[in-house]
């Protein structure tokens, strides 16, 4: 059982003198481990520290643990508002967690598709020569990374503007930012495979699997200290002294600055965090009253929306009474600075505007999850900026084997980081951040 977070300092150690070496070095510290933050990352860490006879503390500044992989439920029928997908299932560790936990999993092609309509602000339109696009833009990005130069997705396209449209498209829906922004090599490296979909939810078979792993909630992280022996970790709660820290906390939060490190952090660190910004990718869950306007179940709208790059309302998910409008990139950063009950309301607008006046009157309510205005995460996930490409494995290094940063934005893989942007890299992640720290 982990301990609980104490205000105890380091005065008790001189009364352990007489103690063996052994165990005068574990008096020193209040635990072996703190691990800042329960998502995937953090309870792949608890885990690993579990197994490997490692006392640990994990604090996290949420009321609830799963960090961005989260199912809102709070439209009476659930929905997952971070990740969905369980993405490269042949090697991704939370395939086994849901074997063992008995939780049902479904191959992304066993579910039955509806239609897929396209619309320009709201008018109907036929796309012609998507799928001819649609294979360019995987020639270009998805091929062997040894073919592909660290320049902006942008760049990336610019020798044929016929594409820019798609590989913008591509960038605020996959990564969730613009495509002048984004590496095309870290993009590159990311693991291919075979998709699986939690239907009762990612983020439920998250909780389901940390409910075994003792967290203390409501517990914000505000300074590390790393100038003497171990760490000292300080929160609201007080202080905790630890042989070593795995922050898992999103790269959006570390860069602003919202833990404080004493002494500053190493050079190649700072590096790294300079070199990865966060997507904005966002979803709104929209709840109706059982009237689906003729749209059979998981059927797609795409809008092409003046000025947003683009809206996909995935409609009646799981059979579910559910629209989930989901953007990204500057125009969701632009619209959730309005306000959560604008950008419902401008989604309302999209939807009368394609499916007539009875969506106002079917509408029951709704739910936003803005996650890069979410202080606890400050983006959906990480990307690395043009030409930072190797900025991952900066951040990956140990500060002084005593700090380790953990989470999708370092999850390696083969050497290549691969696993980066999924809740699957970030549980490998914590995972092996544990195994590195010596006791």
């Amino acid at each position: 059982m982990a301990p609980a977070v104490t205000r105890r300092s380091l005065l008790y150690a001189g009364a352990t003198l007489a103690l063996p070496r052994a165990l005068r070095a574990q008096a020193l510290f209040d635990t072996d481990v703190a691990i800042i933050g329960a998502g995937a990352a953090g309870l792949g860490a608890a885990q690993a520290c579990a197994r490997d006879g490692k006392r640990f503390v994990v604090l996290e500044a949420r009321e609830r643990i799963g960090g961005r992989v989260f199912t809102d439920a709070s439209l009476g029928e659930p929905y997952d508002a971070g990740a969905f997908y369980i993405h490269w299932a042949e090697r991704n560790p939370w395939r086994k967690i849901a074997a063992d936990l008995g939780v049902a999993l479904r191959d992304e092609s066993s579910i039955p598709a509806g239609e897929w309509l396209s619309f320009e602000n709201g008018a109907r339109v036929e796309r012609s020569g998507r799928r001819r696009q649609f294979a360019e833009l995987s020639r270009r990005f998805d091929t062997d990374q040894s073919d592909v130069p660290d320049v902006s997705f942008a760049e990336r396209v610019a020798d044929a503007p016929d594409l820019l449209p798609g590989a913008r498209g591509m960038a605020r829906m996959a990564v969730g930012d613009e495509a002048e922004r984004i590496s095309a090599l870290d993009y590159a490296r990311l693991w291919s495979g075979d998709d699986l979909i939690a239907p009762d939810g990612y983020g439920a078979l998250v909780q389901q699997f940390g409910a075994r792993v003792p967290v203390n909630l409501n517990t914000q992280v505000t300074h590390i200290r790393w100038d003497g022996q171990g760490v000292v970790v300080e929160s609201a709660a007080g202080s905790l002294t630890a042989r070593a820290a795995i922050v898992t906390v999103p790269v959006g939060v570390l860069s602003r600055g919202a833990i404080r490190f004493t002494p500053d952090l190493p050079s190649v660190t700072r590096e790294g965090l300079g070199g990865l910004a966060m997507g904005a990718l966002t979803k709104i869950g929209l709840r109706f009253d059982g009237f689906r306007f003729g749209l059979p179940m998981n059927s797609n709208l795409w809008d092409d929306v003046a000025g947003a790059g683009g809206v996909n309302f995935e409609c009646w998910p799981f059979d579910r009474n559910l629209i989930v409008a989901i953007f990204g990139g500057d125009f969701a950063r632009d619209l959730l600075a309005h306000g959560k009950r604008a950008a419902v309301e401008f989604m309302l607008d999209r939807l009368s505007a394609m499916l007539g006046e009875d969506v106002r009157g079917a509408f029951v309510g709704a739910s936003v999850n803005g996650w890069a205005a979410d202080p606890f995460a400050m983006g959906c996930y990480s990307h690395a900026l043009p030409g930072r490409a190797d900025a991952r494995a900066k951040l990956a290094l140990p500060v002084a084997d005593r700090i380790w940063f953990a989470g999708e934005a370092t999850a390696a893989g083969d050497g290549d980081f691969g696993a980066a942007m999924t809740a699957g890299g970030a549980y490998l992640a914590g995972e092996a951040a544990a195994r590195a720290v010596r006791i």
